[in-house]
């Protein structure tokens, strides 16, 4: 298991124009030979838009590409005609196979934070897809077959335990909270990479909300 702090991720965004970002791979002007993806993932982004705040329309290409809102909303369009607000709980995937252009933006009146994590797909190309699950219930995982992976949510109260999937890749980011985990405890933007996974399981040291993917070769 290969623990990253929020503290060690690339920042990013144009603070000045209300755009801040986290990067918890290599990305941009952050290139990191050694930190290119783990399993399937390839970015695991934290967004935080003043409202008004956004980025403009622009290019995606051979990637899926999935949204969870912390807090606030995001709005959202692309090249394919969606048009959509998406909310915290929801979770948003877009496709964005041979080629598609979209643009996020907070229109609302507060603070828009997410979290946007991009998968290499087994194979490239294809017609782009959109979807938007409004308010994903722990039980129910949420599958993107394009890159052999499932993403659980889990919102713990303190004390609460959760098994951790088994899997050859494992990627687990803490949304809001804190968790232990194999020893460690891990608080808001804390990461563990979980290579063979067996056996293991999460317990909320407070009310946490945590992220998984679950992967295979």
């Amino acid at each position: 298991m290969d623990v990253r702090r929020a503290d060690e991720r690339y920042p990013g965004g144009e603070p000045e124009a209300g755009i801040e970002s986290w990067h918890a791979f290599s990305f941009g002007p952050h290139y990191d030979p050694d930190n290119l993806r783990f399993g399937a993932v390839i970015a695991c982004n934290e967004e935080r838009l003043a409202p008004g705040a956004g980025f403009d329309e622009h290019p995606h290409s051979h990637t899926e590409i999935v949204t969870w809102v912390v807090e606030g909303e995001l709005t959202h369009r692309d090249s394919t005609g969606h048009t959509t607000k998406v909310r915290a709980g929801d979770v948003q995937h877009l496709s964005a196979a041979a080629g598609i252009r979209h643009m996020e933006r907070n229109e609302g009146s507060s603070p828009l934070t997410f979290i946007q994590m991009w998968l290499a797909p087994h194979v490239p190309g294809g017609e782009p897809s959109y979807e938007i699950i409004p308010g994903i219930a722990d039980s129910t995982p949420y599958a993107v077959p394009g890159a052999g992976a499932m993403l659980h949510v889990r919102r713990l109260a303190a004390g609460e335990r959760t098994a951790v999937p088994d899997g050859a890749f494992v990627y687990v980011h803490v949304v809001r909270g804190a968790v232990r985990l194999g020893g460690e405890e891990l608080g808001a933007g804390d990461s563990a990479r979980i290579a063979d996974a067996d056996g293991l399981e999460t317990v909320a040291v407070a009310p946490a909300e945590v992220l998984l993917w679950e992967m295979g070769t």
